[in-house]
């Protein structure tokens, strides 16, 4: 289980990172703006208090620190997907990683901001209150599947 544990520590920290690292570039080459993850924390600040939805997000009361426990919760929930990643793929995968189950595995997490955190932020389901929902519905699965990209290049780090 330890095993299990540092595997996944380190495969979903180098497959976030990759996809910050997508998304940075995204951002300084093509002017795509990233989610700011300071409403992610704002969001998570506001859950011990019982609201869950907001209407939207930017609307509501800031809360202390917000952008470092939204970033912190970000990898976290990127350690947390690559511990589901490995429990699904099963630890062979670590010794030959393979990209096809790494990447639709991330194209598969693009399911929880769509139906979890798009509509708890106000967003809607597949942000579709948003001004542009395609285009939020493309980038989302973007990011997600260069997280699944970045899950097989951290894989490959185990080979070095």
């Amino acid at each position: 289980m330890n095993g299990l544990l540092i595997d996944a520590l380190l495969l979903g920290v180098g497959a976030t990172a990759f996809m910050d690292i997508v998304a940075l570039l995204q951002k300084r080459l093509l002017g795509i703006p990233s989610l700011n993850y300071a409403m992610v924390g704002r969001w998570l600040g506001h859950l011990p208090s019982g609201r869950f939805i907001h209407r939207p997000i930017g609307n509501s009361a800031q809360i202390q620190a917000e952008a470092p426990l939204g970033w912190f919760a970000h990898y976290l929930i990127g350690i947390a997907f690559a511990m589901t990643f490995l429990v699904f793929v099963g630890p062979d995968w670590l010794a030959r990683p393979t990209l096809m189950p790494a990447l639709g595995f991330g194209a598969m997490t693009v399911l929880a901001p769509f139906l979890v955190l798009q509509p708890c932020l106000g967003a809607g389901i597949t942000a579709r209150k948003t001004p542009q929902p395609n285009v939020a519905r493309l980038r989302s699965l973007v990011a997600h599947s260069s997280f699944g990209f970045g899950l097989w290049i951290a894989g490959l780090g185990w080979l070095l």
